[in-house]
């Protein structure tokens, strides 16, 4: 199947439609917003989806026919980046008009399926975590073999949603349990030919003052965020952002904060070094390391404030 590209559009908040793994970001990149891929659906998908195919000239995946309760699902989370072990795999809810659903139930039930639809495992539970664009549901399945799987969901559609779980090996982001490399992010003091260096408004974040290698060196946990406020396709970088924000006087002296954009410059049209310094080909991307500089948790293109707090709880516990 063929997905669209997206172009980078200043405070985008529509969610976006597929994309493939090998497009990159900046119009060619993974937004980290994946429409569901699930078996069936004949849907032809919105206007606002056509129009973007046709600029695109690409075809664009039909959403699933909605399930027993009335909806389909949007996955939230980039494909190849998981590996065996506990995944991370967020879910929003949508109206078969691809329509966002803002008031979904409190929790949802899922079952981890092969692609035959043969049950994996036990039910797993969801609660709903509440951020701008749209509410999502965080599954955390056990996966323990590479391959590929669907996770279905009570009340959704017959086939899911699809996923992958890749080697080790292959996949090009840091995972948890490895070093995050280091890397000399732009600064207040240097720039490093990125301007601007923070996309917040109405000011710069302070998690500029210093490097990422800097940062990893200090002895102390780091979480590292990557995305830009501004740009961001997938209209979830600024919530991410301002939780890192709100959140960070909490762990004054235990963790240093760290971001860095996507972009060299407001034009949207070069890649920062720091995202291919880390392999990534969607948006945002939060990595917590512990204090010597291991990956102990990254989280994909969305989470809220409650999120980011248990990660960092795990790491300065």
């Amino acid at each position: 199947m063929s997905f669209p590209r997206l172009s980078p559009q200043r405070r985008n908040t529509r969610l976006a439609l597929p994309l493939s793994r090998r497009t990159l970001i900046l119009g060619t990149v993974a937004g980290g917003v994946l429409a569901a891929c699930g078996d069936g659906g004949n849907g032809d998908g919105d206007q606002a989806a056509d129009d973007t195919a046709d600029a695109a000239g690409d075809d664009v995946e039909p959403f699933n026919e909605p399930g027993a309760d009335g909806f389909t699902l949007v996955q939230r989370f980039p494909q190849g980046v998981q590996v065996p072990g506990e995944l991370r795999l967020p879910l929003s809810l949508s109206t078969g008009a691809a329509q966002l659903i803002q008031d979904g139930p409190d929790t949802l039930t899922a079952q981890v399926t092969d692609l035959g639809g043969n049950p994996l495992g036990e039910m797993i539970t969801a609660s709903r975590r509440d951020v701008a664009p749209a509410p999502y549901y965080d599954f955390r399945p056990t996966i323990d073999e590479p391959g590929f799987y669907a996770l279905v969901v009570d009340g959704g559609p017959e086939g899911g949603a699809n996923f992958d779980v890749a080697e080790p090996s292959t996949v090009p982001v840091p995972i948890p349990g490895q070093m995050l490399p280091g890397f000399d992010t732009p600064t207040f003091a240097d720039n490093r030919g990125v301007d601007p260096i923070c996309t917040r408004e109405p000011e710069p974040c302070g998690f500029h003052e210093l490097t990422l290698t800097e940062a990893l060196a200090a002895g102390r946990s780091v979480a590292y965020l990557v995305g830009t406020p501004a740009f961001c396709s997938t209209g979830t970088c600024a919530p991410a952002l301002d939780a890192m924000v709100e959140v960070a006087p909490a762990y004054d002296g235990s963790v240093t904060f760290v971001h860095a954009e996507v972009y060299t410059d407001d034009t949207a049209t070069t890649i920062a070094p720091a995202v291919e310094a880390v392999g990534m080909f969607y948006e945002p991307a939060l990595f917590v390391t512990d204090a010597t500089g291991i990956v102990v948790e990254r989280l994909d293109a969305v989470w809220d404030e409650t999120e980011l707090v248990d990660a960092l709880d795990r790491v300065t516990a």
